[in-house]
């Protein structure tokens, strides 16, 4: 049993809200889930420059004067914000594959949670308000995220382990419930030269969807496979640049509620996660159909 939440912004006014809105609706699930939480969110971009999110189990020595040997290894403007075990590191957009090879030659030991133009991730073991408190999620604004709080049933509690696994540029996907084919899915993703960090099944789940959307599928399709190819009980909320999508299994055993407004889209395990935000009483709400894709884009 886990917790999901999510929230796409149709009204700009309310991105600055962001963050506070999806605090609220995480903590709210924090009884599904105490192992850990973890959170996305999606910023505006530039089109010149591309984020890396990082995580350290040292901080305080393996981001010391990091930002600086990028910049010279890259020869390129590279700046930071260290936001306790995890940081954003700021580059040129073309530099974002050479960055990331950098920081494993730098720093073996920093974890790479999220790359892209949009996207940043903030994932830890904890409740979900102090994970949340953590990082200051609540005053980041934004156009849309998904956030989690994990009940582990298969895999080890680490931050590695803990929801959002993003796979992908500017993707990531939480997920409740288990995969009883990720082992061999997982073999046949790293013939197709998908890498893994974990043995969690969420994590297989997310890199099915890149490696599908990298052959040229939609979000939509990607998803649709998904139903096909993924055998076992899921529901999942899915992030990408543009939007996010949510899909359940065949059989729909995990909750789910989908409420939209000319406002937002909001999604939430249940519907005590929604009850807080504006203009919910007069939302529509529906709880979404088996084997049936959702997604909203920009």
């Amino acid at each position: 049993m886990c917790g999901i939440v999510g929230l796409f912004l149709k009204d700009r006014s309310l991105e600055p809200q962001l963050g506070s809105l999806l605090s609220s609706m995480l903590v709210t699930m924090t009884d599904r889930g105490p192992d850990s939480a973890g959170i996305a969110i999606y910023g505006d971009t530039d089109h010149r420059h591309a984020k890396l999110t990082i995580q350290s189990a040292n901080p305080k020595a393996d981001f010391a004067g990091l930002a600086g040997e990028l910049q010279g290894a890259l020869d390129a403007p590279v700046s930071i914000e260290v936001k306790s075990t995890h940081a954003v590191l700021l580059l040129p957009r073309d530099k974002l594959d050479e960055g990331r090879a950098a920081i494993v030659r730098l720093r073996p030991d920093i974890r790479v949670m999220s790359s892209g133009d949009a996207i940043e991730i903030y994932k830890e073991v904890g409740l979900p308000k102090d994970v949340l408190s953590r990082f200051a999620v609540a005053g980041m604004s934004g156009t849309h995220g998904i956030g989690h709080t994990r009940m582990a049933t298969e895999s080890a509690v680490t931050t590695l382990g803990a929801h959002p696994f993003s796979t992908g540029s500017d993707q990531c996907l939480v997920h409740n419930g288990s995969l009883s084919n990720h082992n061999n899915l997982r073999r046949e993703l790293k013939h197709k030269g998908m890498s893994f960090e974990t043995e969690n099944d969420t994590e297989v789940a997310a890199a099915y969807l890149t490696a599908e959307m990298a052959r040229g599928k939609n979000l939509g399709q990607a998803l649709e496979g998904a139903v096909d190819d993924l055998d076992g009980f899921f529901t999942f909320v899915v992030g990408t640049k543009s939007g996010f999508g949510v899909v359940r299994d065949a059989i729909a055993c995990k909750p789910a509620i989908l409420a939209e407004t000319d406002r937002y889209v909001a999604f939430g395990s249940e519907y005590r996660a929604l009850v807080s935000l504006p203009g919910i009483d007069t939302a529509r709400i529906w709880e979404p159909e088996p084997a049936t894709v959702y997604f909203w884009e920009r």
